[in-house]
């Protein structure tokens, strides 16, 4: 099958595998050609974009992300047009979400919070400097880099403001600040900072101060700021969070009044950047006025069917490092929302099976190019449930399958997983032993 595989090239960067998807646009594994760095591509359809009337809220979403270059904000580096599609090149961040650390630890110790929410208070006070709010602040929206340092991401509900004064209620409610839910208008830098509040919280305790089952009763506490702090939480941390979850965002903590504190200021380095870049929005322009002589090329070479191959640096990249373990075994207890398995059957052997396995279970499948869709209704009747599975030829006779989740409750997703490999027990490859320099070598064979 090695002759049979396909790369897809977007201008110079080679694009691999998706490693996310949401509503309006997919993210890919891309390596630029001309240097060889790894970056996020996140590809959007401008059909889609056109047709749920998400122009210029995209487009505002790129040019603030252009403005906005801090060691710990997630680095956008350009903006392409194709014929039908519009491509984000960004920062590649392989840590994964801080909401995982806390899935799998249940909580994390007081100092490592405190490291991280240093950061994130460092990366929100330079967007308020820049006029930006990010109004969306939760773990979910909090990355971390290769050497765990945290990277805000997701600007897509933030606004850019010359005082501050915002009207538009929005954000996730039990990150919400209480004036946010008001019709008066809001400070965006008061209710940025009372999320940051939150999501402290969170860190340390490894449960929401906030959290009801219908939500006037959420909204009636968190109007009150009625939440108590566990008691493992030092008097330091509890004197902090219950300033910054103050009610009434006149008297709520500032940035600069946090500073000063004596549990916040511990061990506490502020980022040194250089200084602000010349940031151009030409790219971004270009790229939603349909200029034509800015249209990159795109085109999969070697198109006669076969699976995508993946290089060895994004194989690399997916194995963490050198640890190869997470990539050949995946009999963990904690399943993230993307997950894989490796097989040395052919590649057209392991999307048949995956069909019969996936009608077993009483799912629809769509298939087109090694990629399958699975589509079923949740266990509540209530909802729709929806898994993507995509086949890359990684070596000579050896495929990896990426797994993820695209619509459903992701301890459902828990669950499908381990029923599904279960089921694909003859397709899936357990080596015995992988070592990480055996592994390399055999990548770099592609």
């Amino acid at each position: 099958m090695a002759g049979a595989a396909r790369k897809k090239l977007v201008g110079r960067y080679e694009v691999g595998r998706t490693i996310g998807q949401g509503s309006f646009a997919k993210v890919k594994f891309a390596v630029d050609a001309d240097t060889g760095a790894p970056v996020a591509m996140k590809v959007l359809d401008k059909a889609t974009i056109l047709n749920n009337r998400m122009l210029q809220q995209i487009k505002k979403e790129i040019s603030i992300m252009k403005i906005v270059r801090h060691p710990n904000i997630i680095r956008l580096n350009e903006v392409l047009a194709g014929q039908t599609k519009i491509y984000i090149i960004m920062e590649l961040i392989t840590g994964g979400e801080l909401f995982d650390k806390i899935a799998r630890q249940g909580k994390l110790r007081e100092n490592e919070a405190r490291k991280y929410f240093q950061q994130l208070i460092d990366a929100i006070n330079y967007c308020h400097s820049k006029g930006v709010y990010h109004r969306d602040l939760k773990p979910e929206n909090l990355l971390l880099d290769s050497r765990g340092n945290l990277k805000v991401s997701d600007f897509g509900l933030s606004s850019l403001s010359k005082n501050g004064f915002l009207h538009t209620t929005c954000g996730t409610p039990n990150y919400v600040a209480p004036e946010v839910l008001s019709d008066g208008g809001y400070d965006g830098s008061a209710a940025d900072i009372w999320s940051c509040g939150v999501i402290l919280y969170v860190l340390m305790a490894g449960y929401l101060p906030f959290e009801e089952n219908d939500l006037p009763t959420l909204y009636d506490k968190i109007t009150a700021a009625h939440f108590s702090c566990p008691d493992w939480f030092s008097q330091g941390a509890k004197s902090l969070i219950q300033r910054i979850l103050d009610p009434n965002p006149k008297t709520r903590m500032t940035i600069k009044e946090m500073k000063a504190d004596t549990w916040f200021s511990k061990n506490y380095v502020g980022v040194r950047h250089g200084e602000d870049e010349n940031v151009s929005l030409d790219d971004v322009q270009a790229a939603f006025d349909n200029i034509e002589d800015k249209y990159v090329s795109e085109q999969v070479t070697r198109n006669d069917g076969g699976p995508l191959m993946m290089n060895a640096f994004e194989m690399i990249t997916l194995s963490q490092g050198l640890n190869l373990s997470s990539l050949f075994d995946r009999q963990q207890e904690y399943v993230k929302r993307q997950t894989r398995f490796v097989s040395r059957k052919p590649a057209k052997t392991i999307a048949a099976t995956i069909e019969v396995v996936a009608d077993s279970m009483g799912l629809k499948v769509h298939s087109q190019n090694y990629k399958l869709r699975l589509e079923g209704v949740s266990s509540n009747k209530m909802s729709p449930f929806a898994v993507v599975l995509e086949i890359f030829e990684v070596a000579p006779s050896l495929f990896m399958v990426d797994v993820r989740k695209v619509a459903g409750d992701s301890l459902e997703y828990h669950r499908f997983y381990k029923n599904l490999c279960s089921k694909l027990e003859s397709i899936i490859w357990r080596p015995i032993e992988v070592s990480a320099k055996s592994a390399f070598l055999r990548t770099t064979t592609c």
